[in-house]
Parts: structure tokens; sequence; C-alpha cells
């Protein structure tokens, strides 16, 4: 769902506000979110910025209300389209092809989730952190379920990180003109994703080394999680310049 649709109640102050998500995004992913000011976002939206006060009350809830739908929405299309899916590895290939959908459909909301990741803080920063909290933990919930199916020895945490690192950064070089749609991309990522993991069912790494899976958590690495899954959904990567 494109956040120009985001209303649900068929109401004008919906569909406006849906509008000016969509702008709102775009001017974020164009100017930064530090870089833009209200009057950025009032002049995108083509309403005066008494206005836009109307329907927010800073550029920070924008960027709240922009994160918050993003990560609802793909969440509650990720529920229908799992439904009647059965099979572990057909699960996670849903899971693949639903966050590259949304995310090719949306490439300024993806940028802005990105790039403006620490900016929301107190009970902002928190609601939208529990839901990037549950996105990731139902990720991991399907490579476990794989690691069950296939008996595969693996890090879920790893695995997982590391396919939200392949798809999370899709923005940075994805062109429509000369690049695979969603679909195509999917398989592919998920060929590649799950041809490597599959590659660890008798306990072996690429040096011959058996797979830390077992291993205790340290608190640094424990902290480390913390950090990653509260902030984004992926790793950081330098920003593209």
């Amino acid at each position: 769902m494109p956040l120009a649709a985001i209303a649900t109640k068929n109401t004008r102050f919906d569909r406006r506000l849906a509008e000016l998500l969509a702008h709102a995004a775009e001017v974020f992913c164009a100017k930064g979110y530090e870089g833009a000011s209200m009057r950025d976002l009032a002049r995108a939206s083509g309403m005066s910025l008494a206005g836009l006060y109307h329907y927010c009350d800073s550029k920070e809830e924008l960027l709240y209300l922009i994160q918050r739908h993003a990560f609802t929405t793909i969440m509650a299309r990720l529920r229908v389209r799992l439904v009647n899916v059965t099979g572990a590895e057909a699960r996670l290939r849903v899971f693949i092809l639903n966050h590259l959908e949304y995310f090719l459909a949306e490439q300024p909301a993806m940028k802005v989730l990105s790039h403006e990741a620490e900016v929301l803080t107190d009970a902002r920063g928190a609601a939208v952190a529990a839901l990037k909290r549950d996105y990731y933990k139902t990720a991991k919930s399907l490579v476990d379920d794989l690691k069950r199916t296939h008996t595969l020895q693996l890090d879920s945490r790893i695995a997982v990180l590391s396919l939200f690192g392949m798809m999370n950064w899709i923005y940075t070089w994805h062109h429509p003109r000369t690049d695979a749609d969603a679909a195509q991309l999917a398989k592919q990522m998920g060929d590649i994703f799950l041809g490597g993991i599959q590659n660890s069912k008798n306990g072996k790494t690429a040096h011959g080394t058996k797979s830390s899976q077992n291993s205790k958590s340290t608190p640094d690495s424990r902290a480390k999680l913390k950090l990653v899954v509260s902030r984004k959904i992926g790793p950081r990567q330098p920003r593209k310049v």
C-alpha cells in the first residue's frame, strides 16, 4: 500500500494526511530531516503553514508517522500473504518478496527509514523501535523454521541481519529501467540467501569450522544486537556519496 493510500477511513482528513505523508517522505529524502523545514513540507504539500499544523505538531511527528506506517503496512501485508503458504522455504521467500515490493514502491520512505533511524526519541522512538523488533522477530522465526526443517546449523541472528543487509540497501543502486523488478529480485536474493544458509547443514563454515550457533552470546554481542534492532531493521552501512 503506497503512502498515498494510507487512509483506512474515507474522510477528507485521512486522505489529506496520506498525501501529506507522501510529500513529507519525498522532502526528507531530498533534504534530509535536519535540512527540511516545516515551510518546505507545507510548500511541497500545497498547503499553508497553518494548514500543515492542523495535521501535525512538528516535523518529528511527520517522521514518526512515516516510519510507523511503513512497518505496520509491511507487517499487515505479510500476515495476509502468509495465511495460505506452507513450507519453511516458501514462507521465507514470501517475506523477501513482501519486503522488496514495498520498499521498491516506496523508495523515498525507505531512504528516510535508513538515514533517519536515530532521530526519533522518547515515546515515538520507543514505539517505532517496538515495531522494528516485531519485524525482526518475524524474520527470525521464519529462519528458525527453516533451520528445524532442514536441520541447519547456523546463527539465526547473523542470518537474519545478513538478509536485511542485502535487501535494505537496494535504493542505493536499483534503477527501474535497467534492473529487475521486485519479483525477479526476490527470486534471485532468495536463491542467494537460501543457497548460502543451506550449506550450513553439516554445521561447517566456509573454513571448515563448526558453526557458532550453540555458543553462548557475550554481553557485548547482546548489546550490539539490541542497538541494531532498536535503531533499524538491518546493519548500518555508509551513506552513498
